[in-house]
């Protein structure tokens, strides 16, 4: 029974290819050192549950990808879009959840993605972080023996 690895790997690799992710690592959000040697953008997997039929497992994820808000020291000129690049952030971090999102959904791993919703959020953590959270549910097949 190797699901959750395979599972975890999967994302891992997929995030690994992506040129705008710096950081992976998983488990739960407290673990992540979000004000010491963490390198951004950082993408970082969620598992909130698995639920067993007899013949699936099916995950919910949530993966977060997360960049620091660079803010600058000149007057705001533009208060549209402020004196910052949090819209530069939220746009590339969603693209980054996107292109994982279609690249699990689209290849030929043996799972099913579904269920999935992207939420922003912007100012979180000490270090005025923001980016998404992507939430899925990911179905594959239950190898587990009963004998």
């Amino acid at each position: 029974m190797t699901e959750y690895y395979d599972i975890l790997n999967t994302i891992k690799t997929e995030l690994d290819a992506i040129p705008f992710v710096t950081t992976v690592t998983q488990g739960s959000i407290d673990d992540v050192d979000l004000n010491k040697q963490t390198l951004f953008p950082l993408a970082h997997i969620i598992t909130n549950s698995a639920t067993p039929t007899l013949n699936t497992m099916t995950f919910n994820l949530s993966v977060i990808a997360m960049d620091i808000v660079d803010i600058s020291k000149d007057e705001t000129t533009d208060i549209f879009v402020g004196n910052d690049n949090e819209l530069d952030v939220l746009n590339t971090q969603l693209a980054v959840l996107n292109r994982l999102y279609r690249k699990i959904a689209m290849a030929d791993y043996d799972i099913e993605i579904a269920n999935a919703s992207f939420e922003p959020f912007t100012e979180r953590f000490e270090n005025y972080l923001s980016g998404w959270v992507l939430t899925f549910d990911v179905t594959i097949y239950n190898d587990m023996s009963v004998c």
